[in-house]
């Protein structure tokens, strides 16, 4: 499969290229930042113009075949609010829009958790937490992540050919930032913004792979995490301490994740491989 790639010298992104070609894709990166050659594109996202010349392929043809799009300020608190907006917003609306209107019929692209609430100073609703409630934004970066979603939802409503993908994913972790996690434990409250979620990049890689293969058309949502928590503590207790009262509608397991991805793993055979325990000796071990 062709695919444009923005974002591709991020955190995530970087891996995603490297994943992506390994499994036999032509992958062309497009960001502000990168080495120069043939796999990669210079491109401004919040310049429409140059959406539209990179996705329509520049000089090279074929024309794309999908679109992964990663490319954004990439948290709160990076940059001021409104300009966290115009940035993302602004990309997100130009990639898609020049995709539909080039003809781009797959689209997957990087939500993120925190439109489930986080960082969870009013408790969730239910734990573990599933994409089955309303989004509830608590920072201009998510309110984007909200936007951005209901603009996938009415873009697939006017192209009812067009797939795209949004996935929630947690927060991304190379295998060198496991070092830190024996250290959690001790205070229950320092991961419980994101109820102790994780995800390695190459388990992000997996799921944008997955939903390449398997979306289709239409809208979709999932959360995007790793299969265990970040903790060794176990989760009934941990719930216990900071989230008493919050009803606990399934099965919590030991370290299993709280941030459900029982949804991606049905639809899109989704199956995290990489977890922070096979590089880092725990309590347990």
């Amino acid at each position: 499969m062709r695919i444009a790639l923005t974002g591709s010298s991020g955190k995530l992104g970087s891996v995603v290229a490297r994943e992506l070609r390994s499994a036999g894709h032509e992958v062309i990166g497009l960001d502000i930042v990168g080495s120069r050659g043939p796999d990669f594109v210079q491109t401004e996202l919040t310049d429409y113009g140059q959406v539209v010349d990179a996705l329509a392929g520049v000089d090279r043809a074929p024309a794309f075949e999908a679109v992964v799009h990663l490319g954004a300020i990439p948290a709160s608190g990076i940059r001021t609010d409104a300009a966290t907006f115009h940035n993302n917003m602004t990309s997100t609306f130009n990639v898609f829009w020049a995709a539909a209107r080039l003809g781009i019929r797959r689209i997957v692209y990087a939500s993120s958790e925190t439109v489930l609430g986080l960082p969870f100073d009013v408790p969730p609703p239910y734990i573990p937490v599933d994409e089955d409630y309303p989004a509830r934004p608590e920072s201009v970066y998510s309110i984007v992540k909200v936007l951005e979603e209901q603009l996938a939802v009415e873009l697939v409503r006017w192209h009812p050919e067009l797939s795209i993908t949004a996935l929630r994913f947690s927060n991304v972790m190379w295998p060198e930032d496991y070092a830190a996690f024996p250290s959690f434990d001790a205070d229950a409250t320092a991961r419980k913004w994101n109820l102790w979620g994780y995800i390695d990049a190459r388990d992000g890689a997996q799921a944008i792979e997955r939903a390449l293969q398997v979306a289709p058309p239409g809208f979709d949502r999932f959360i995007i995490a790793a299969a265990d928590t970040v903790m060794s503590r176990p989760n009934a207790e941990l719930v216990a301490e900071v989230f008493p009262g919050v009803p606990v509608t399934g099965e919590l397991g030991h370290n299993d994740t709280l941030l459900s991805i029982a949804k991606a793993r049905r639809l899109l055979g989704y199956e995290p491989q990489h977890s922070w325990r096979d590089h880092v000796a725990t309590p347990e071990s």
